[in-house]
């Protein structure tokens, strides 16, 4: 075969081990210059005066070669002309995809069944640990509360007592010196449940305060320090029904004139 250097237009000869060491790539041994060998690439020289050989056109997508001379077999040397019996059928090269990319598919699907396991195995954790830090909601919700209550009755587990601190109130309250203690305060009140339904005991907090309704002493009281009775304190503040609080506190000084009672 026959190609030209583009630079000195030298024509050269050359077979197919120069062409392939360097795909196609060549050095000119008149002017040194590295040029592609294919564009020129001929079998034969035109007619003289040789002027410029001509170059191939370029295509976009590479040519399909449509005349097979040999394919040799796995298990044997292949022979120089396959024998028509032999040769895979148009309609059996089209039933389905290669072997490796049905191997890979399989694979590819596996992959993503795990995926879809751990994806959603973290969906159902994080729906528990939602439901968790908003059990108080659940919990409380009149609507949600018969079910629970249903479900517990099957399942070994026990709810909390409901608490709705809205329906819980005042119905007397008074402040007035320790008889026995000096410096200390006894604080009283009446905690009614205008819920129809039991409610847990709150935390109380109690606030004095001075004319100008400065905060001069706050203590909060959990249910076990006013609540003496374990069973009581299970059990909770039955609906509709009174409970007497009784509190003894340091006396912050003649400055506190009021207190407030705040449920939380």
């Amino acid at each position: 075969m026959y190609t030209q250097c583009p630079e000195c237009l030298t024509v050269f000869k050359l077979g197919s081990a120069e062409l392939a060491a360097a795909h196609g790539a060549v050095r000119c041994s008149h002017c040194n210059a590295i040029f592609n060998a294919l564009p020129t690439l001929s079998e034969q020289l035109p007619a003289e005066p040789i002027g410029t050989l001509e170059r191939h056109p370029e295509q976009s997508a590479p040519p399909q070669l449509g005349l097979p001379v040999f394919r040799p077999k796995r298990s044997a040397q292949g022979s120089l002309f396959v024998e028509p019996d032999e040769r895979p059928r148009a309609h059996d090269r089209a039933a389905g995809p290669p072997q490796f990319t049905r191997a890979r598919r399989r694979a590819h699907t596996r992959g993503n069944g795990r995926w879809i396991a751990g994806s959603l195995f973290l969906l159902l954790l994080l729906g528990g640990e939602i439901a968790w830090a908003e059990r108080a909601l659940w919990i409380n919700d009149s609507a949600l509360r018969p079910w629970l209550e249903r479900a517990c009755s099957t399942l070994p587990c026990q709810l909390p007592l409901r608490r709705d601190d809205s329906l819980l109130q005042l119905a007397s309250r008074d402040i007035r010196p320790h008889p026995s203690v000096p410096g200390a305060l006894i604080i009283s009140a009446t905690l009614q449940n205008a819920a129809d339904f039991a409610q847990a005991f709150p935390t109380v907090e109690i606030t004095l305060s001075d004319l100008d309704e400065q905060r001069i002493a706050m203590r909060r009281f959990r249910p076990a320090e006013y609540v003496s009775d374990p069973r009581v304190l299970a059990l909770g503040l039955a609906a509709q029904a009174t409970a007497p609080l009784v509190f003894e506190v340091a006396d912050p000084g003649k400055n506190a004139v009021a207190f407030e009672f705040n449920f939380e």
